[in-house]
C-alpha cells in the first residue's frame, strides 16, 4: 500500500473558491482504480493550511493518477488561487494494525 501525506496552503481569500474545485477532484479521483483513500481537510488552527491523506493500492495506481486527465485540470485550476507551500511525501506501508 502507498500511503500520501502532505499539505499545501491556499491563500484564506481563495478557500471558498477553491472548495468547488477541490470537492471535483475528490470525485474524480476516488473513482479511479486502486484509489482507497483521497481526502482534503482545511486545518481548524490555520484557515489557509489544506491537509492530504491518500492511500493507493500499489505505486502503479498512483502513478496512473498522476497521469489521469482530471489531474492537469486540478493542476491548472489551483494555480490561478495562489496555492503555495507544497508539501507532500509517499511512504510504502503494509497493511498495519488498528490502534
Amino acid at each position: 500500500m502507498i500511503i500520501v501525506m502532505g499539505t499545501v496552503r491556499v491563500p484564506v481569500e481563495n478557500i471558498e473558491a477553491i472548495r468547488p474545485m477541490m470537492a471535483k477532484v475528490i470525485a474524480a479521483t476516488l473513482a479511479e482504480d486502486g484509489c482507497v483513500q483521497y481526502a482534503y481537510g482545511q486545518d481548524v488552527l490555520d484557515p489557509e493550511l489544506i491537509h492530504i491523506a491518500e492511500k493507493w493500492r500499489d505505486k502503479a495506481a498512483l502513478e496512473a493518477h498522476f497521469a489521469a486527465p482530471h489531474m492537469k485540470v486540478w493542476a491548472q485550476e489551483r494555480a490561478t488561487l495562489g496555492l503555495f507551500d507544497r508539501r507532500i511525501r509517499m511512504f510504502e506501508a503494509d497493511e498495519g494494525v488498528e490502534v
